[in-house]
């Protein structure tokens, strides 16, 4: 029998790929090309691994890094005067006292009691959103006891509680306090007042939480990107159920050796692939953050804003994740929650990211910049523009305290009309010391611009930053 075969079917006997020539003996590759082959797709899935387990392997890092602090589930860090650059965090802000701690539901379910007029959100080990706390919680702010129930939990659930199931045993909490009359302190001591964390097995006589002032303490919460990164991936694997992942997310660590159960032990070949597939996963994603290529994600036409939640908080468009901008985000920022997305007028914040200036040139700190922003900027609490180092994404470290100008800065200079303008570069301009955020000559630097409380001039785009442009 000779039926015909349709053209694409046959594979010839080369192939000129960026592999190389690929050659076959009717259709069968030969060694070479098989090893190739195999090596490129290894390769390719562990670039893939790579940028699919930012999100958890962040989630890794930010946890060895507070645990440095105390043990979780009696230990509660707080940023009583803000954070400064001092600590290496994924775009933090120094507008506002964290607190910021892990919790360990392995042995149990854990109460959590929060304070009073706080915003915060707990997000779970693959950094999914679990639920908000406080202000756009469900005790809506007044405060309340939180049970958190571990995966799998069948057991009693008493009255009383806001009831969180969890899909991961490990969990990150975290909120923010607010100023009063530019005080931190009134917040603080409140969140020292109310805050409890106890197993539910102990409500009746909860034990004593350890409070540790951490501002201006010096370490470390942001992911390696060489080869300790797939240990950090591991570690997620080993500890968490698989049902709390996806099957396609957990092949793909599978493909390159990180599996449930089993020891994670390449051979010399793939440890190799995985060391440069680090690489090239962290040159991709700092490709994909800082020069964007999607036409959307941008707030306005020919601008360099942009938003950190492109198919909203879950990165999502008609059912499908939008890779690259998880991609973004996960590399980039710190905290899952709809209230930092959703459009609630005069609540929750709203971001806007520029890494480039108007001529769509890297930000240098070696050159002068200046941002305008218009009259009646629209908040209803206050409004923040901050640095942030392009190697690590954590506030720039000069020597400003905080490399930051907001509403709330001592001193600012307000122009007639209302509008303000901000300054950037080696130097303050004569007289404008207050609008001023220093850089430094030969480094990188991007800005988020924030907004607590946005109004409708926000949203519907009425009110618009200027752009970043150099200034003489």
């Amino acid at each position: 029998m000779t039926s015909p075969v349709p053209p694409g079917i046959a594979s010839p006997d080369e192939i000129e790929t960026r592999l190389g020539t690929l050659k076959f003996f009717d259709g069968f590759p030969d060694g070479p090309s098989v090893e190739k082959l195999f090596d490129n797709l290894d390769f390719q899935r562990a670039v893939q691994a790579y940028l699919l387990g930012l999100a958890p392997v962040s989630q890794v890092a930010n946890r060895k890094g507070i645990l440095k602090v105390g043990p979780a589930n009696r230990t509660v860090p707080i940023f009583e005067q803000m954070m400064t650059p001092k600590s290496i965090f994924l775009t933090p802000n120094n507008n506002t006292p964290y607190t910021w701690f892990w919790l360990d539901l392995r042995n149990g379910p854990l109460v959590l009691e929060i304070p009073p007029k706080v915003l915060g959100l707990i997000d779970d080990m693959w950094y999914r959103f679990v639920t908000d706390l406080g202000i756009m919680g469900p005790d809506k702010g007044l405060g309340g006891k939180y049970l958190l129930l571990p995966p799998g939990y069948t057991g009693e659930m008493p009255e009383g509680y806001f009831i969180v199931r969890l899909e991961t045993f490990s969990l990150w909490a975290a909120w923010r306090t607010f100023l009063e009359n530019g005080d931190p302190k009134p917040g603080v001591a409140m969140v020292r007042k109310y805050t409890r964390i106890y197993p539910l097995s102990q409500a009746a006589n909860p034990p004593a939480l350890n409070f540790v002032n951490v501002s201006d303490r010096d370490f470390c919460t942001v992911a390696p990107a060489d080869y300790t990164f797939w240990e950090y991936l591991n570690q997620v694997v080993q500890e968490e159920p698989i049902e709390s992942v996806d099957p396609v997310t957990l092949g793909f660590y599978a493909s390159v050796g990180i599996r449930k159960g089993k020891p994670f032990a390449p051979d010399t070949r793939m440890k190799r692939i995985l060391t440069e597939a680090a690489a090239v996963g962290d040159a991709t994603a700092r490709a994909i953050a800082y020069r964007w290529r999607l036409p959307e994600g941008f707030f306005y036409p020919n601008s360099a804003w942009r938003t950190g939640f492109l198919g909203g908080y879950k990165f999502e468009e008609n059912g499908a994740l939008i890779l690259d901008a998880h991609t973004f985000f996960f590399f980039y920022a710190t905290g899952i929650t709809p209230a930092m997305d959703s459009k609630m007028i005069g609540m929750g914040s709203q971001y806007m990211a520029a890494f480039i200036d108007s001529r769509g040139n890297p930000l240098d700190g070696g050159k002068n910049y200046r941002l305008h922003l218009p009259p009646n900027i629209p908040v209803k609490d206050f409004w923040s523009v901050i640095l942030y180092d392009n190697q690590t994404r954590s506030m720039l470290q000069t020597g400003q305290k905080w490399p930051a100008v907001s509403s709330q800065s001592k001193g600012l200079l307000v122009n007639g009309d209302m509008s303000v303008d901000i300054y950037f570069g080696p130097r303050a301009p004569a007289g404008k010391e207050n609008n001023w955020i220093q850089t430094i000559p030969g480094k990188g630097w991007t800005t988020l611009l924030r907004l607590y409380g946005p109004l409708e001039p926000w949203f519907d785009k009425t009110w618009r930053p200027g752009e970043i442009e150099l200034h003489q």
